[in-house]
């Protein structure tokens, strides 16, 4: 830890590791929240949380950060008034359609701000230069120390290396997640040394509940976007293990190009991503779906296939599994899951992913349909894959109806599916009916296999969480910088 050692002292003659605005670390201060947090008792909880990140962290301000509180019930309004272009959320449904995590009777932006509305501690934005601690009662705003500590961590980051330029300012799901294996690790590894330091060495304010403040609208959507706080802080603790806050501090020149070189570690600066290439092959029936100020594609990544994989878990309420949970829960020494890395983003089924490309389709009519293809660093690779993929075809109520063409006849995710294995390269294109396949992709060319299909509803949309099987619900902070 950095900073001068713990006793009496002078307040120095200019700004050092440990104090901030006339506040040394290991102070003691006078700060009661039983009827919420005042504006002066706000300044000094933030002042003395700053200097304690200091530190932990062994780095300095450059300068003090606003932070506000604002009630749960606030942000949660502030969610659902913000507006997305027609683009952006037609291709944001395709992309998470294609991980069957959210189907076609759901929007995917209204379930991403739902999730946002019962996980989020707190956020720091970079554009706004600010923090915000998210208070669970309206009545009585009292701050989270930790969530303050994690987001003040955030604060420094931009102060240092700019989170809202490049390359932090990621368009793509995998780019945006390997970034915050980086930048929510490295605050999550201070938070945690933080909180080890409360009730040993500190006085620390007491907590308030951590857990999230009610149910996820989709428990798959927040496995894809927890995956850099399960595997970040890991990731920088074995960096400052080996070479200290230095080693970590050079990440930030040098991020992961993929989640796959944050949950293999191994792979970091070795195994960079193929960039795939696909060309559009529609009819004049279909047309590419090409969001404003987005790259016209997607690259989905390690993290969010094994979300698709573990999913029917949640849905079935462990009644069935694609990847099995002992597989998919991290346990410590006393056999509960680690509060740490509580998940392990690596299964058979998506382990050896190269890249990937997603394409997005709408014709005149609103009907959606994709061609996602993936490069794999072997033939078993993808073959593993596609056995994965078939598993998940199936759960959804998918039936082979020719050689590599499925169809799943109700339901949300009700639609055709061609999966093609060519050597270490799978294509599945998307459409609603078989005939309708090679209209979205010519090379499949003209498939038959459409069968009239009742009207009995869905037994369950992937949009209600799934209650009764184990799962992390720790919240999370994050920063505002997300595609």
């Amino acid at each position: 830890m950095c900073g001068d050692a713990a006793g009496e002292r002078l307040d120095p003659a200019s700004d050092v590791k440990g104090w901030e605005n006339g506040y040394w670390y290991d102070e003691s201060i006078d700060v009661s929240q039983d009827d919420g947090v005042q504006r002066e008792e706000r300044e000094t909880i933030v002042s003395r949380t700053m200097a304690r990140v200091e530190a932990v962290r062994c780095v300095e301000f450059n300068q003090s950060v606003p932070v506000e509180l604002l009630s749960r019930e606030e942000y949660r309004q502030q969610q659902a008034g913000r507006n997305v272009s027609d683009g952006l959320r037609a291709f944001d449904n395709g992309k998470f359609e294609a991980l069957f995590l959210v189907n076609e009777s759901a929007d995917s932006i209204a379930v991403q701000r739902r999730n946002r509305g019962s996980g989020v501690l707190g956020f720091y934005s970079p554009r706004g230069d600010r923090i915000v601690v998210i208070a669970e009662s309206a009545e009585t705003l009292r701050m989270d120390e930790l969530t303050l500590a994690h987001e003040l961590m955030h604060a420094w980051q931009d102060q240092q290396y700019n989170l809202s330029g490049k390359p932090f300012a990621a368009k793509l799901r995998d780019q945006v997640n390997a970034r915050n294996g980086i930048v929510e690790g490295d605050a999550r590894l201070t938070e945690q040394l933080y909180d080890e330091l409360c009730g040993e060495a500190w006085n620390c304010l007491e907590p308030p509940s951590r857990r999230s403040a009610g149910p996820l609208a989709n428990i798959g959507v927040y496995l894809l976007k927890y995956q850099p706080y399960s595997d970040g802080p890991a990731f920088v603790r074995m960096v400052h293990e080996v070479g200290g806050w230095d080693a970590v501090n050079a990440l930030y020149a040098d991020l992961p190009a993929s989640t796959e070189q944050v949950i293999h570690p191994q792979k970091y600066g070795i195994d960079q991503p193929t960039n795939v290439s696909l060309n559009d092959e529609t009819t004049e029936a279909w047309s590419r779906v090409r969001p404003p100020d987005r790259p016209g594609y997607g690259q989905l990544g390690e993290a969010a296939l094994m979300a698709m994989f573990i999913y029917p878990y949640y849905h079935s309420q462990g009644q069935s599994n694609v990847v099995p949970p002992a597989q998919w829960f991290n346990r410590n020494e006393t056999g509960n899951v680690s509060d740490f890395d509580p998940l392990n983003y690596e299964s058979q089924f998506s382990t050896g992913w190269d890249g990937d490309r997603l394409h997005v389709y709408r014709n005149e009519s609103g009907a959606g349909a994709y061609v996602w293809r993936l490069a794999w660093d072997s033939p078993q690779d993808a073959t593993q894959f596609v056995e994965g993929y078939r598993q998940v075809l199936r759960y959804w109520g998918g039936e082979e109806v020719a050689p590599n063409v499925w169809r799943i006849d109700r339901g949300g995710f009700a639609d055709a599916f061609y999966v093609d294995v060519n050597e270490t390269t799978v294509t599945i294109v998307n459409a609603p009916t078989v005939s309708q396949l090679n209209e979205v992709r010519s090379s499949v060319g003209p498939l038959s296999g459409d069968q009239p299909t009742d009207d009995t509803e869905a037994t369950a949309t992937a949009e209600t969480e799934t209650n009764g099987t184990e799962t992390n619900e720790t919240a999370t902070n994050e920063t505002t910088t997300e595609a």
